[in-house]
């Protein structure tokens, strides 16, 4: 479990688990102090699992509360961020299905 969570994710992992584009997320961080990757020798940007959950909660805010950027960026100043209850959730259930389709996969290729 500490290995996952010192675990950095690239930009591409990072949208497929918040099922956004890589623009938005370029775009959130010009947005959001509590978006700032770090980057890769290569320029690569690289996410911790802090920085999917905060990521996790902007789309919540956004997408499913109808926040406005404004509104969302105040509400994570505010130190909601600290209480996303469905962030982690999504990003679980993801590797689960991921797992079960590639168990899938496999029984589908013998």
């Amino acid at each position: 479990m500490a290995n996952e969570e010192k675990r950095l994710y690239k930009i591409g992992e990072v949208c497929r688990m918040a099922d956004v584009q890589p623009y938005v997320l370029r775009y959130w961080e010009t947005e959001f102090r509590a978006l700032a990757p770090n980057k890769s020798g290569g320029g690569q940007r690289m996410y911790s699992r802090a920085e999917i959950d905060v990521i996790l909660r902007i789309k919540q805010l956004l997408y499913s509360e109808g926040f406005t950027i404004a509104g969302a960026k105040k509400k994570l100043e505010e130190g909601e961020v600290a209480q996303p209850a469905a962030a982690p959730a999504p990003a679980k259930k993801l590797t689960e299905v991921k797992r079960e389709l590639n168990a899938i996969l496999r029984m589908l290729n013998d």
